[in-house]
């Protein structure tokens, strides 16, 4: 027999928008949940209504989320007080009693988005709820049970509606994990390059690994260590190696700047694969993009468990990038893509992927022989194209500044 569903609402933080909806799924994914919701679009809106089988969940889905603000138990909603209330008074009373007992204490609070109300417009909203059926004592500083109205006046600061465009009321369940932002802030570390990851990707990034207590994470990349900082903060054991002996040790940060280089043994061409395009034969001299990806989604492939995660980035030039660009492998499949823009002409891409089959010798390169696999060329002259446009850029700003 399923357990049945509660609603609940998520107050969404408004940064790091293409990140949310696969960070939600995967937490819930990891603490045996399934996102199920009826929104259609989840967008900009900070406002997300779910439906999780149990308040334990929810709570252990606020305690990872560094994309949620906070979540709530889902009373009733509606676009107008009407609604709201006709809503309310269709909840199961069975449901509210065991918060609202003689000797339970409480308090109220008002959220508005996007809109400011005067102390006497929140008391106001309080005082319209008193046909709920509250028998506890008002307490506002240490209150056993919190309740929420949550007004939604929009994402535009300057065309602010009149009457919101949704109101909630629930419960206060739990708060998410913000603070870990700034608790790991960069600014705060005694080392770092110029390329450390932030920590609100970082964890972003931990979270769509599904990184748990006792999970060993590598960073083949490892720099100056921000992604490995938050999979330990979650209980992982953590490694990273990295090509440049001066970032790892503290000499010298590094860039998008430093050029590529393949050192080790050269690798036989196996059999069935002498026609393989020039820059991906394995024992080509230059090592590109495409020769990284290729390497990096077999080494993926072949040491995770099944069920484990592969995340990374992907460097695009945005005017040409597809979603055939994005590497796939048989072993591995993909789970998000989600964009963070860097300028008008390039952005990278936060690629995670989920082992579901056991590697076998004949996986190594078998993807070579996809008509994918030349698209991915494509990624080799991305530092080029990248410069390219900051050189223009340049020559832009200085032709405006003499004119």
């Amino acid at each position: 027999m399923s357990c049945p569903l509660n609603r609940y609402l998520l107050l969404m933080a408004q940064e790091h928008l293409e990140f949310r909806l696969p960070e939600i799924k995967s937490l819930l994914s990891l603490f045996g949940g399934q996102f199920i919701s009826s929104q259609e679009t989840y967008g900009k809106s900070p406002f997300w209504i779910l439906s999780i089988p149990s308040e334990d969940i929810a709570r252990n889905l606020m305690k990872r989320t560094v994309c949620a603000k906070s979540i709530f138990e889902l009373w009733g909603h509606g676009k107008s007080p009407e609604e709201l209330y006709s809503s309310l008074k269709n909840y199961p009373v069975e449901k509210m009693v065991p918060f609202l007992h003689s000797d339970s204490t409480y308090k109220i609070k008002i959220h508005t988005f996007n809109k400011t109300l005067t102390q006497e417009e929140k008391v106001k909203r309080i005082d319209a709820l008193e046909f709920l059926p509250f028998e506890g004592k008002v307490n506002l500083k240490k209150p056993q049970h919190i309740f929420s109205v949550l007004e939604d006046y929009g994402l535009d600061p300057n065309c602010i509606p009149e009457n919101p465009h949704n109101i909630y009321f629930g419960r206060w369940i739990a708060d998410g994990q913000r603070e870990l932002i700034e608790s790991y802030s960069v600014k705060k570390r005694h080392f770092i390059g110029n390329t450390s990851m932030d920590a609100g990707l970082s964890f972003i990034m931990a979270n769509h690994g599904k990184v748990k207590e006792n999970d060993i994470v590598f960073d083949p990349f490892v720099g100056t260590g921000g992604l490995l900082i938050a999979s330990a903060h979650f209980g992982a054991y953590v490694y990273g190696t990295d090509i440049d002996y001066n970032t790892v040790h503290g000499l010298a940060p590094y860039g998008i700047r430093e050029s590529t280089r393949k050192t080790g043994s050269q690798k036989e061409i196996p059999k069935g694969m002498e026609k393989c395009p020039e820059s991906h034969v394995p024992v080509s001299l230059s090592y590109h993009l495409s020769d990284m990806f290729f390497d990096l989604l077999n080494f993926a492939a072949e040491t995770l468990v099944l069920g484990g995660r592969l995340v990374y980035w992907l460097p695009v030039y945005t005017p040409e990038y597809t979603e055939e660009m994005v590497p796939w492998h048989p072993c591995l499949r993909l789970i998000s893509n989600c964009e963070q823009k860097l300028s008008s002409h390039t952005s990278r891409r936060l690629i995670t992927m989920e082992k579901v089959k056991k590697f076998e010798n004949r996986d190594e390169y078998s993807h070579l022989l996809s008509d994918h696999f030349l698209l991915y060329k494509g990624h080799n002259s991305f530092r080029e194209k990248y410069f390219s446009g900051v050189t223009k850029r340049i020559a832009k700003e200085e032709k405006s500044s003499q004119e």
